[in-house]
């Protein structure tokens, strides 16, 4: 869910706690929407994320590793100078309103102590985050919005006095009576409960109103106790964070006990919101920044591959078409059989077709500009025409086949590419098969990148490498690995060349497995259950001369059915 007014001040709290008082050390900006303060606060040092994505807007502690830009972006070095060493005074946050208020104290180019402030507005695709001075005014934000009067769009603009955003027409559930309350759940218009609550309250998120309802059991009697019972909760702040947890992913979180969703989702009870929101958010981000930093990338491949298909589809039309060649062989003997009988200028030859079974009158057209030899010499050129058509087609629809496949590979590397260090391998590779254009100058001055694969040790200690792009994949398997390593692959899907590094011996069932469960994961199968990873002695793998990069054959094999599991993929990365 995103973080709801409510969720959000139960992370406040955690964040009070932990900054207040704190400096600020460092500033980064490692993604478009989102700024990491490196703040010494009240419990060590910490990084305290601010996203204003429009996906996933929040505020949190993190302890994950971002890449930063070689360059930081101008708002990252505007919140550098105004920020670096300030102290955080405190965080406000507005009654039910999903917006955080850091205010804090710097020091300014003279010296003095000034006020500043920094304001992020969690509120989906109009989410934001805001640069003040001591004043009130608007130094500058991550995206400025000049609203008209027609559109009545409240202005983000610098040097504009800051404005909260509009309130909602709704109550707010903490201030407002138990009269408003009782007369806001009447439902003359036949509303559905968890509706009337989003309709009525503000700060609540869709999936607490439904759990509000199902725990009334579709009631409206009921459901003004569970709401008394839930403002009670929340005025006494009593929040604790919960992951749910459906086939082993983590699908949503909360502030309290999900129960709607039945036995085959899991609430499972978190120590602290941060860590919490960083497992969660994790694979999302990274996805996230992939597409905002390897958008060029993903165009680029996206066009070369969609051209590609159109290409094999009218190759396949044409080979479909030239399958029927042997009634032209036919009919150029039929028109040959019947030469005595034709003349010149003749457009339509009615003749006994003796290829068949019946023998049945066949009418067939002619040139009327050729003589009778001509017409027949035409269908017996089509003829061999469409043959050779078809053996080019053949080839050709095999080539293009294989370029699919491959610029498919290339759209799935770009997803496990974890900085901008990945991504300019690939735009190497791209570069190198010539779907990227490099002038010369460029090529003499670009300095060639050459990334690792990823690293784990199995549960048994044997190394396994992933490789997260096809130059990696064929150093991997065809450079790095010996002969006697299990090389691992999912079965005709896309997907990450894995190593199991033997040094010699034989691997243990369970480092086999873990290798199988890896593959799967680093595929395009990571959503799927039971997803086929073949395995084999690198001796067996073979890339053939002139293959693109990335691709492989290999013949003596075993399989393995493995479920995908990120957990165990964590459990096992080597940092």
């Amino acid at each position: 869910m995103p973080l709801d007014a409510i969720c959000l001040s139960a992370v406040a709290e955690e964040l009070r706690a932990a900054l207040v008082g704190g400096r600020i050390d460092k500033v980064y900006q490692p993604g478009r929407d989102e700024v990491v303060l490196a703040v010494r606060g009240n419990e060590g040092n910490g990084k305290l994320l601010l996203s204003a994505s429009p996906n996933q807007p929040r505020a949190q502690l993190t302890t994950v590793s971002r890449e930063n830009p070689g360059t930081p972006p101008m708002f990252c070095m505007l919140l550098r100078k105004h920020l670096t060493g300030g102290r955080i005074l405190e965080i406000v946050q507005p009654p039910m309103e999903r917006l955080l208020d850091f205010r804090l104290e710097v020091l300014d180019e003279l010296g003095d102590r000034v006020e500043r402030r920094l304001i992020l507005e969690c509120m989906g695709r109009r989410a934001n985050l805001i640069l003040l001075d001591g004043e009130g005014r608007i130094v500058d934000c991550l995206r400025r919005v000049d609203g008209d009067l027609a559109s009545n769009q409240r202005q983000v603009l610098p040097g504009m006095f800051y404005r909260l955003p509009p309130a909602p027409d709704k109550l707010d559930l903490l201030a407002c009576s138990e009269e408003e309350r009782a007369a806001a759940l009447e439902n003359p218009m036949g509303k559905s409960l968890d509706k009337l609550l989003l309709d009525a309250f503000t700060g609540i998120s869709p999936l607490i109103a439904r759990e509000l309802v199902f725990r009334a059991g579709e009631d409206p009697a009921a459901l003004r106790e569970e709401l008394e019972k839930f403002r009670t909760e929340v005025q006494e702040k009593r929040f604790a964070p919960y992951l749910l947890v459906r086939e082993g992913r983590a699908v949503d979180f909360t502030f309290l006990p999900i129960l709607q969703y039945g036995p085959e989702t899991e609430c499972r009870r978190q120590e602290r919101f941060s860590p919490m929101l960083d497992a969660f958010y994790e694979t999302r981000d990274q996805a996230e920044r992939v597409r905002q930093r390897g958008q060029d990338l993903i165009k680029s491949v996206t066009s070369a591959r969609d051209r590609v298909a159109r290409k094999l589809a009218n190759q396949e039309r044409e080979l479909e078409a030239t399958l029927d060649r042997e009634r032209l062989r036919e009919l150029g003997d039929i028109i040959t059989s019947n030469l005595h009988a034709m003349h010149k200028g003749q457009s339509v030859l009615r003749a006994v077709d003796f290829y068949d079974p019946e023998c049945r009158e066949v009418e067939i057209r002619l040139d009327p500009l050729r003589t009778p030899q001509q017409n027949a010499a035409k269908y017996y050129k089509d003829y061999n025409k469409a043959k050779t058509a078809e053996e080019m087609l053949t080839i050709q629809i095999e080539k293009g086949e294989k370029e699919l496949e491959y610029l498919n590979s290339v759209l799935e590397n770009i997803t496990l590419a974890e900085g901008e260090r990945d991504l300019q391998e690939i735009r190497q590779e791209l570069a190198d098969t010539g779907y990227l254009r490099r002038g010369k100058t460029a090529a003499k001055r670009e300095k060639r990148v050459s990334g690792k694969p990823m690293e784990f040790r199995s549960s048994a200690g044997l190394r396994i490498s992933v490789g997260k792009n096809n130059s990696q994949n064929d150093q991997l398997t065809t450079k790095m690995a010996f002969k006697s390593d299990i090389w691992f692959h999912t079965q005709k899907i896309h997907g990450s060349h894995v190593i199991l590094w033997t040094e010699g011996g034989t691997p243990d069932v369970q480092s086999l497995h873990e290798a199988a469960v890896l593959a799967a994961w680093f595929s395009q199968g990571r959503e799927g259950r039971k997803v086929p990873v073949d395995y084999t002695p690198v001796k067996y793998v073979k890339k053939p001369a002139g293959a693109r990069p990335g691709m492989v054959i290999y013949t003596t094999y075993e399989t393995a059915y493995v479920d995908p599991d990120g957990e165990l993929v964590k459990r096992l990365r080597i940092k």
